[in-house]
């Protein structure tokens, strides 16, 4: 993995590249970093890695005040610019097909980015937070074609992560993973294969 740094809004964001010179990369999201979340949170390496594994590039980050990346806490909003910030870094060191994918806060965060215009290829969401945070101003959210949650996911319920997909009207794939909670203790290895699964047939 390259040490990178993106410069964003008025912000330094420490990050990390694996250039696999493939022709699809992810740009990777971490959870809220005033519960302890940061770009080297377990799920966020556990996408990483499942990455690796199916020769997909990748880019992970800190958002703004997190770890060594400059700026303070925005609430999301910030945020929202320091994706579109990792997304354009990595359109202009990569040629090929980007794909969003966030896990918690970070899926939060990308859907609000994704409303302000960023675009992306494909757009994955892992555990959004429907019961922590309001999604009532996310309308739409173009190109979501997986979204995963576990079974005991009080954070992220599989009822209220579904009533969300058919408000947004999307035909995405939704999967829920047996016995499962917010922080995949002892679903990691259930949530590779279907991140695997996926990344394998995106083309």
């Amino acid at each position: 993995m390259e040490k990178i740094w993106i410069t964003g809004d008025g912000v330094e964001l420490e990050g990390g590249f694996t250039d696999l010179k493939g022709g699809t990369a992810v740009v990777i999201t971490h959870p809220h970093p005033l519960y302890g979340g940061n770009m080297d949170n377990y799920v966020v390496t556990t996408i990483e890695q499942v990455c690796i594994e199916n020769n997909i590039s990748s880019l992970r980050f800190n958002f703004r005040g997190t770890g060594t990346s400059t700026g303070f806490f925005d609430d999301g909003q910030g945020e929202a610019e320091d994706v579109a910030a990792a997304v354009e870094w990595l359109k202009g060191r990569f040629n090929g097909r980007v794909i969003l994918a966030g896990y918690s806060f970070g899926s939060r965060v990308n859907a609000t980015a994704i409303m302000k215009g960023v675009s992306v290829s494909d757009h994955i969401m892992v555990s959004p937070p429907v019961a922590f945070m309001s999604f009532d101003d996310i309308d739409r959210i173009n190109n979501t074609g997986l979204i995963i949650t576990g079974e005991h996911d009080d954070i992220a319920p599989p009822a209220q992560v579904a009533d969300h997909i058919e408000r947004w009207g999307l035909a995405t794939r939704f999967e829920i993973i047996p016995g499962c909670d917010h922080f995949y203790s002892g679903g990691l290895g259930q949530l590779e294969t279907i991140l695997g699964d996926y990344l394998s047939n995106t083309g």
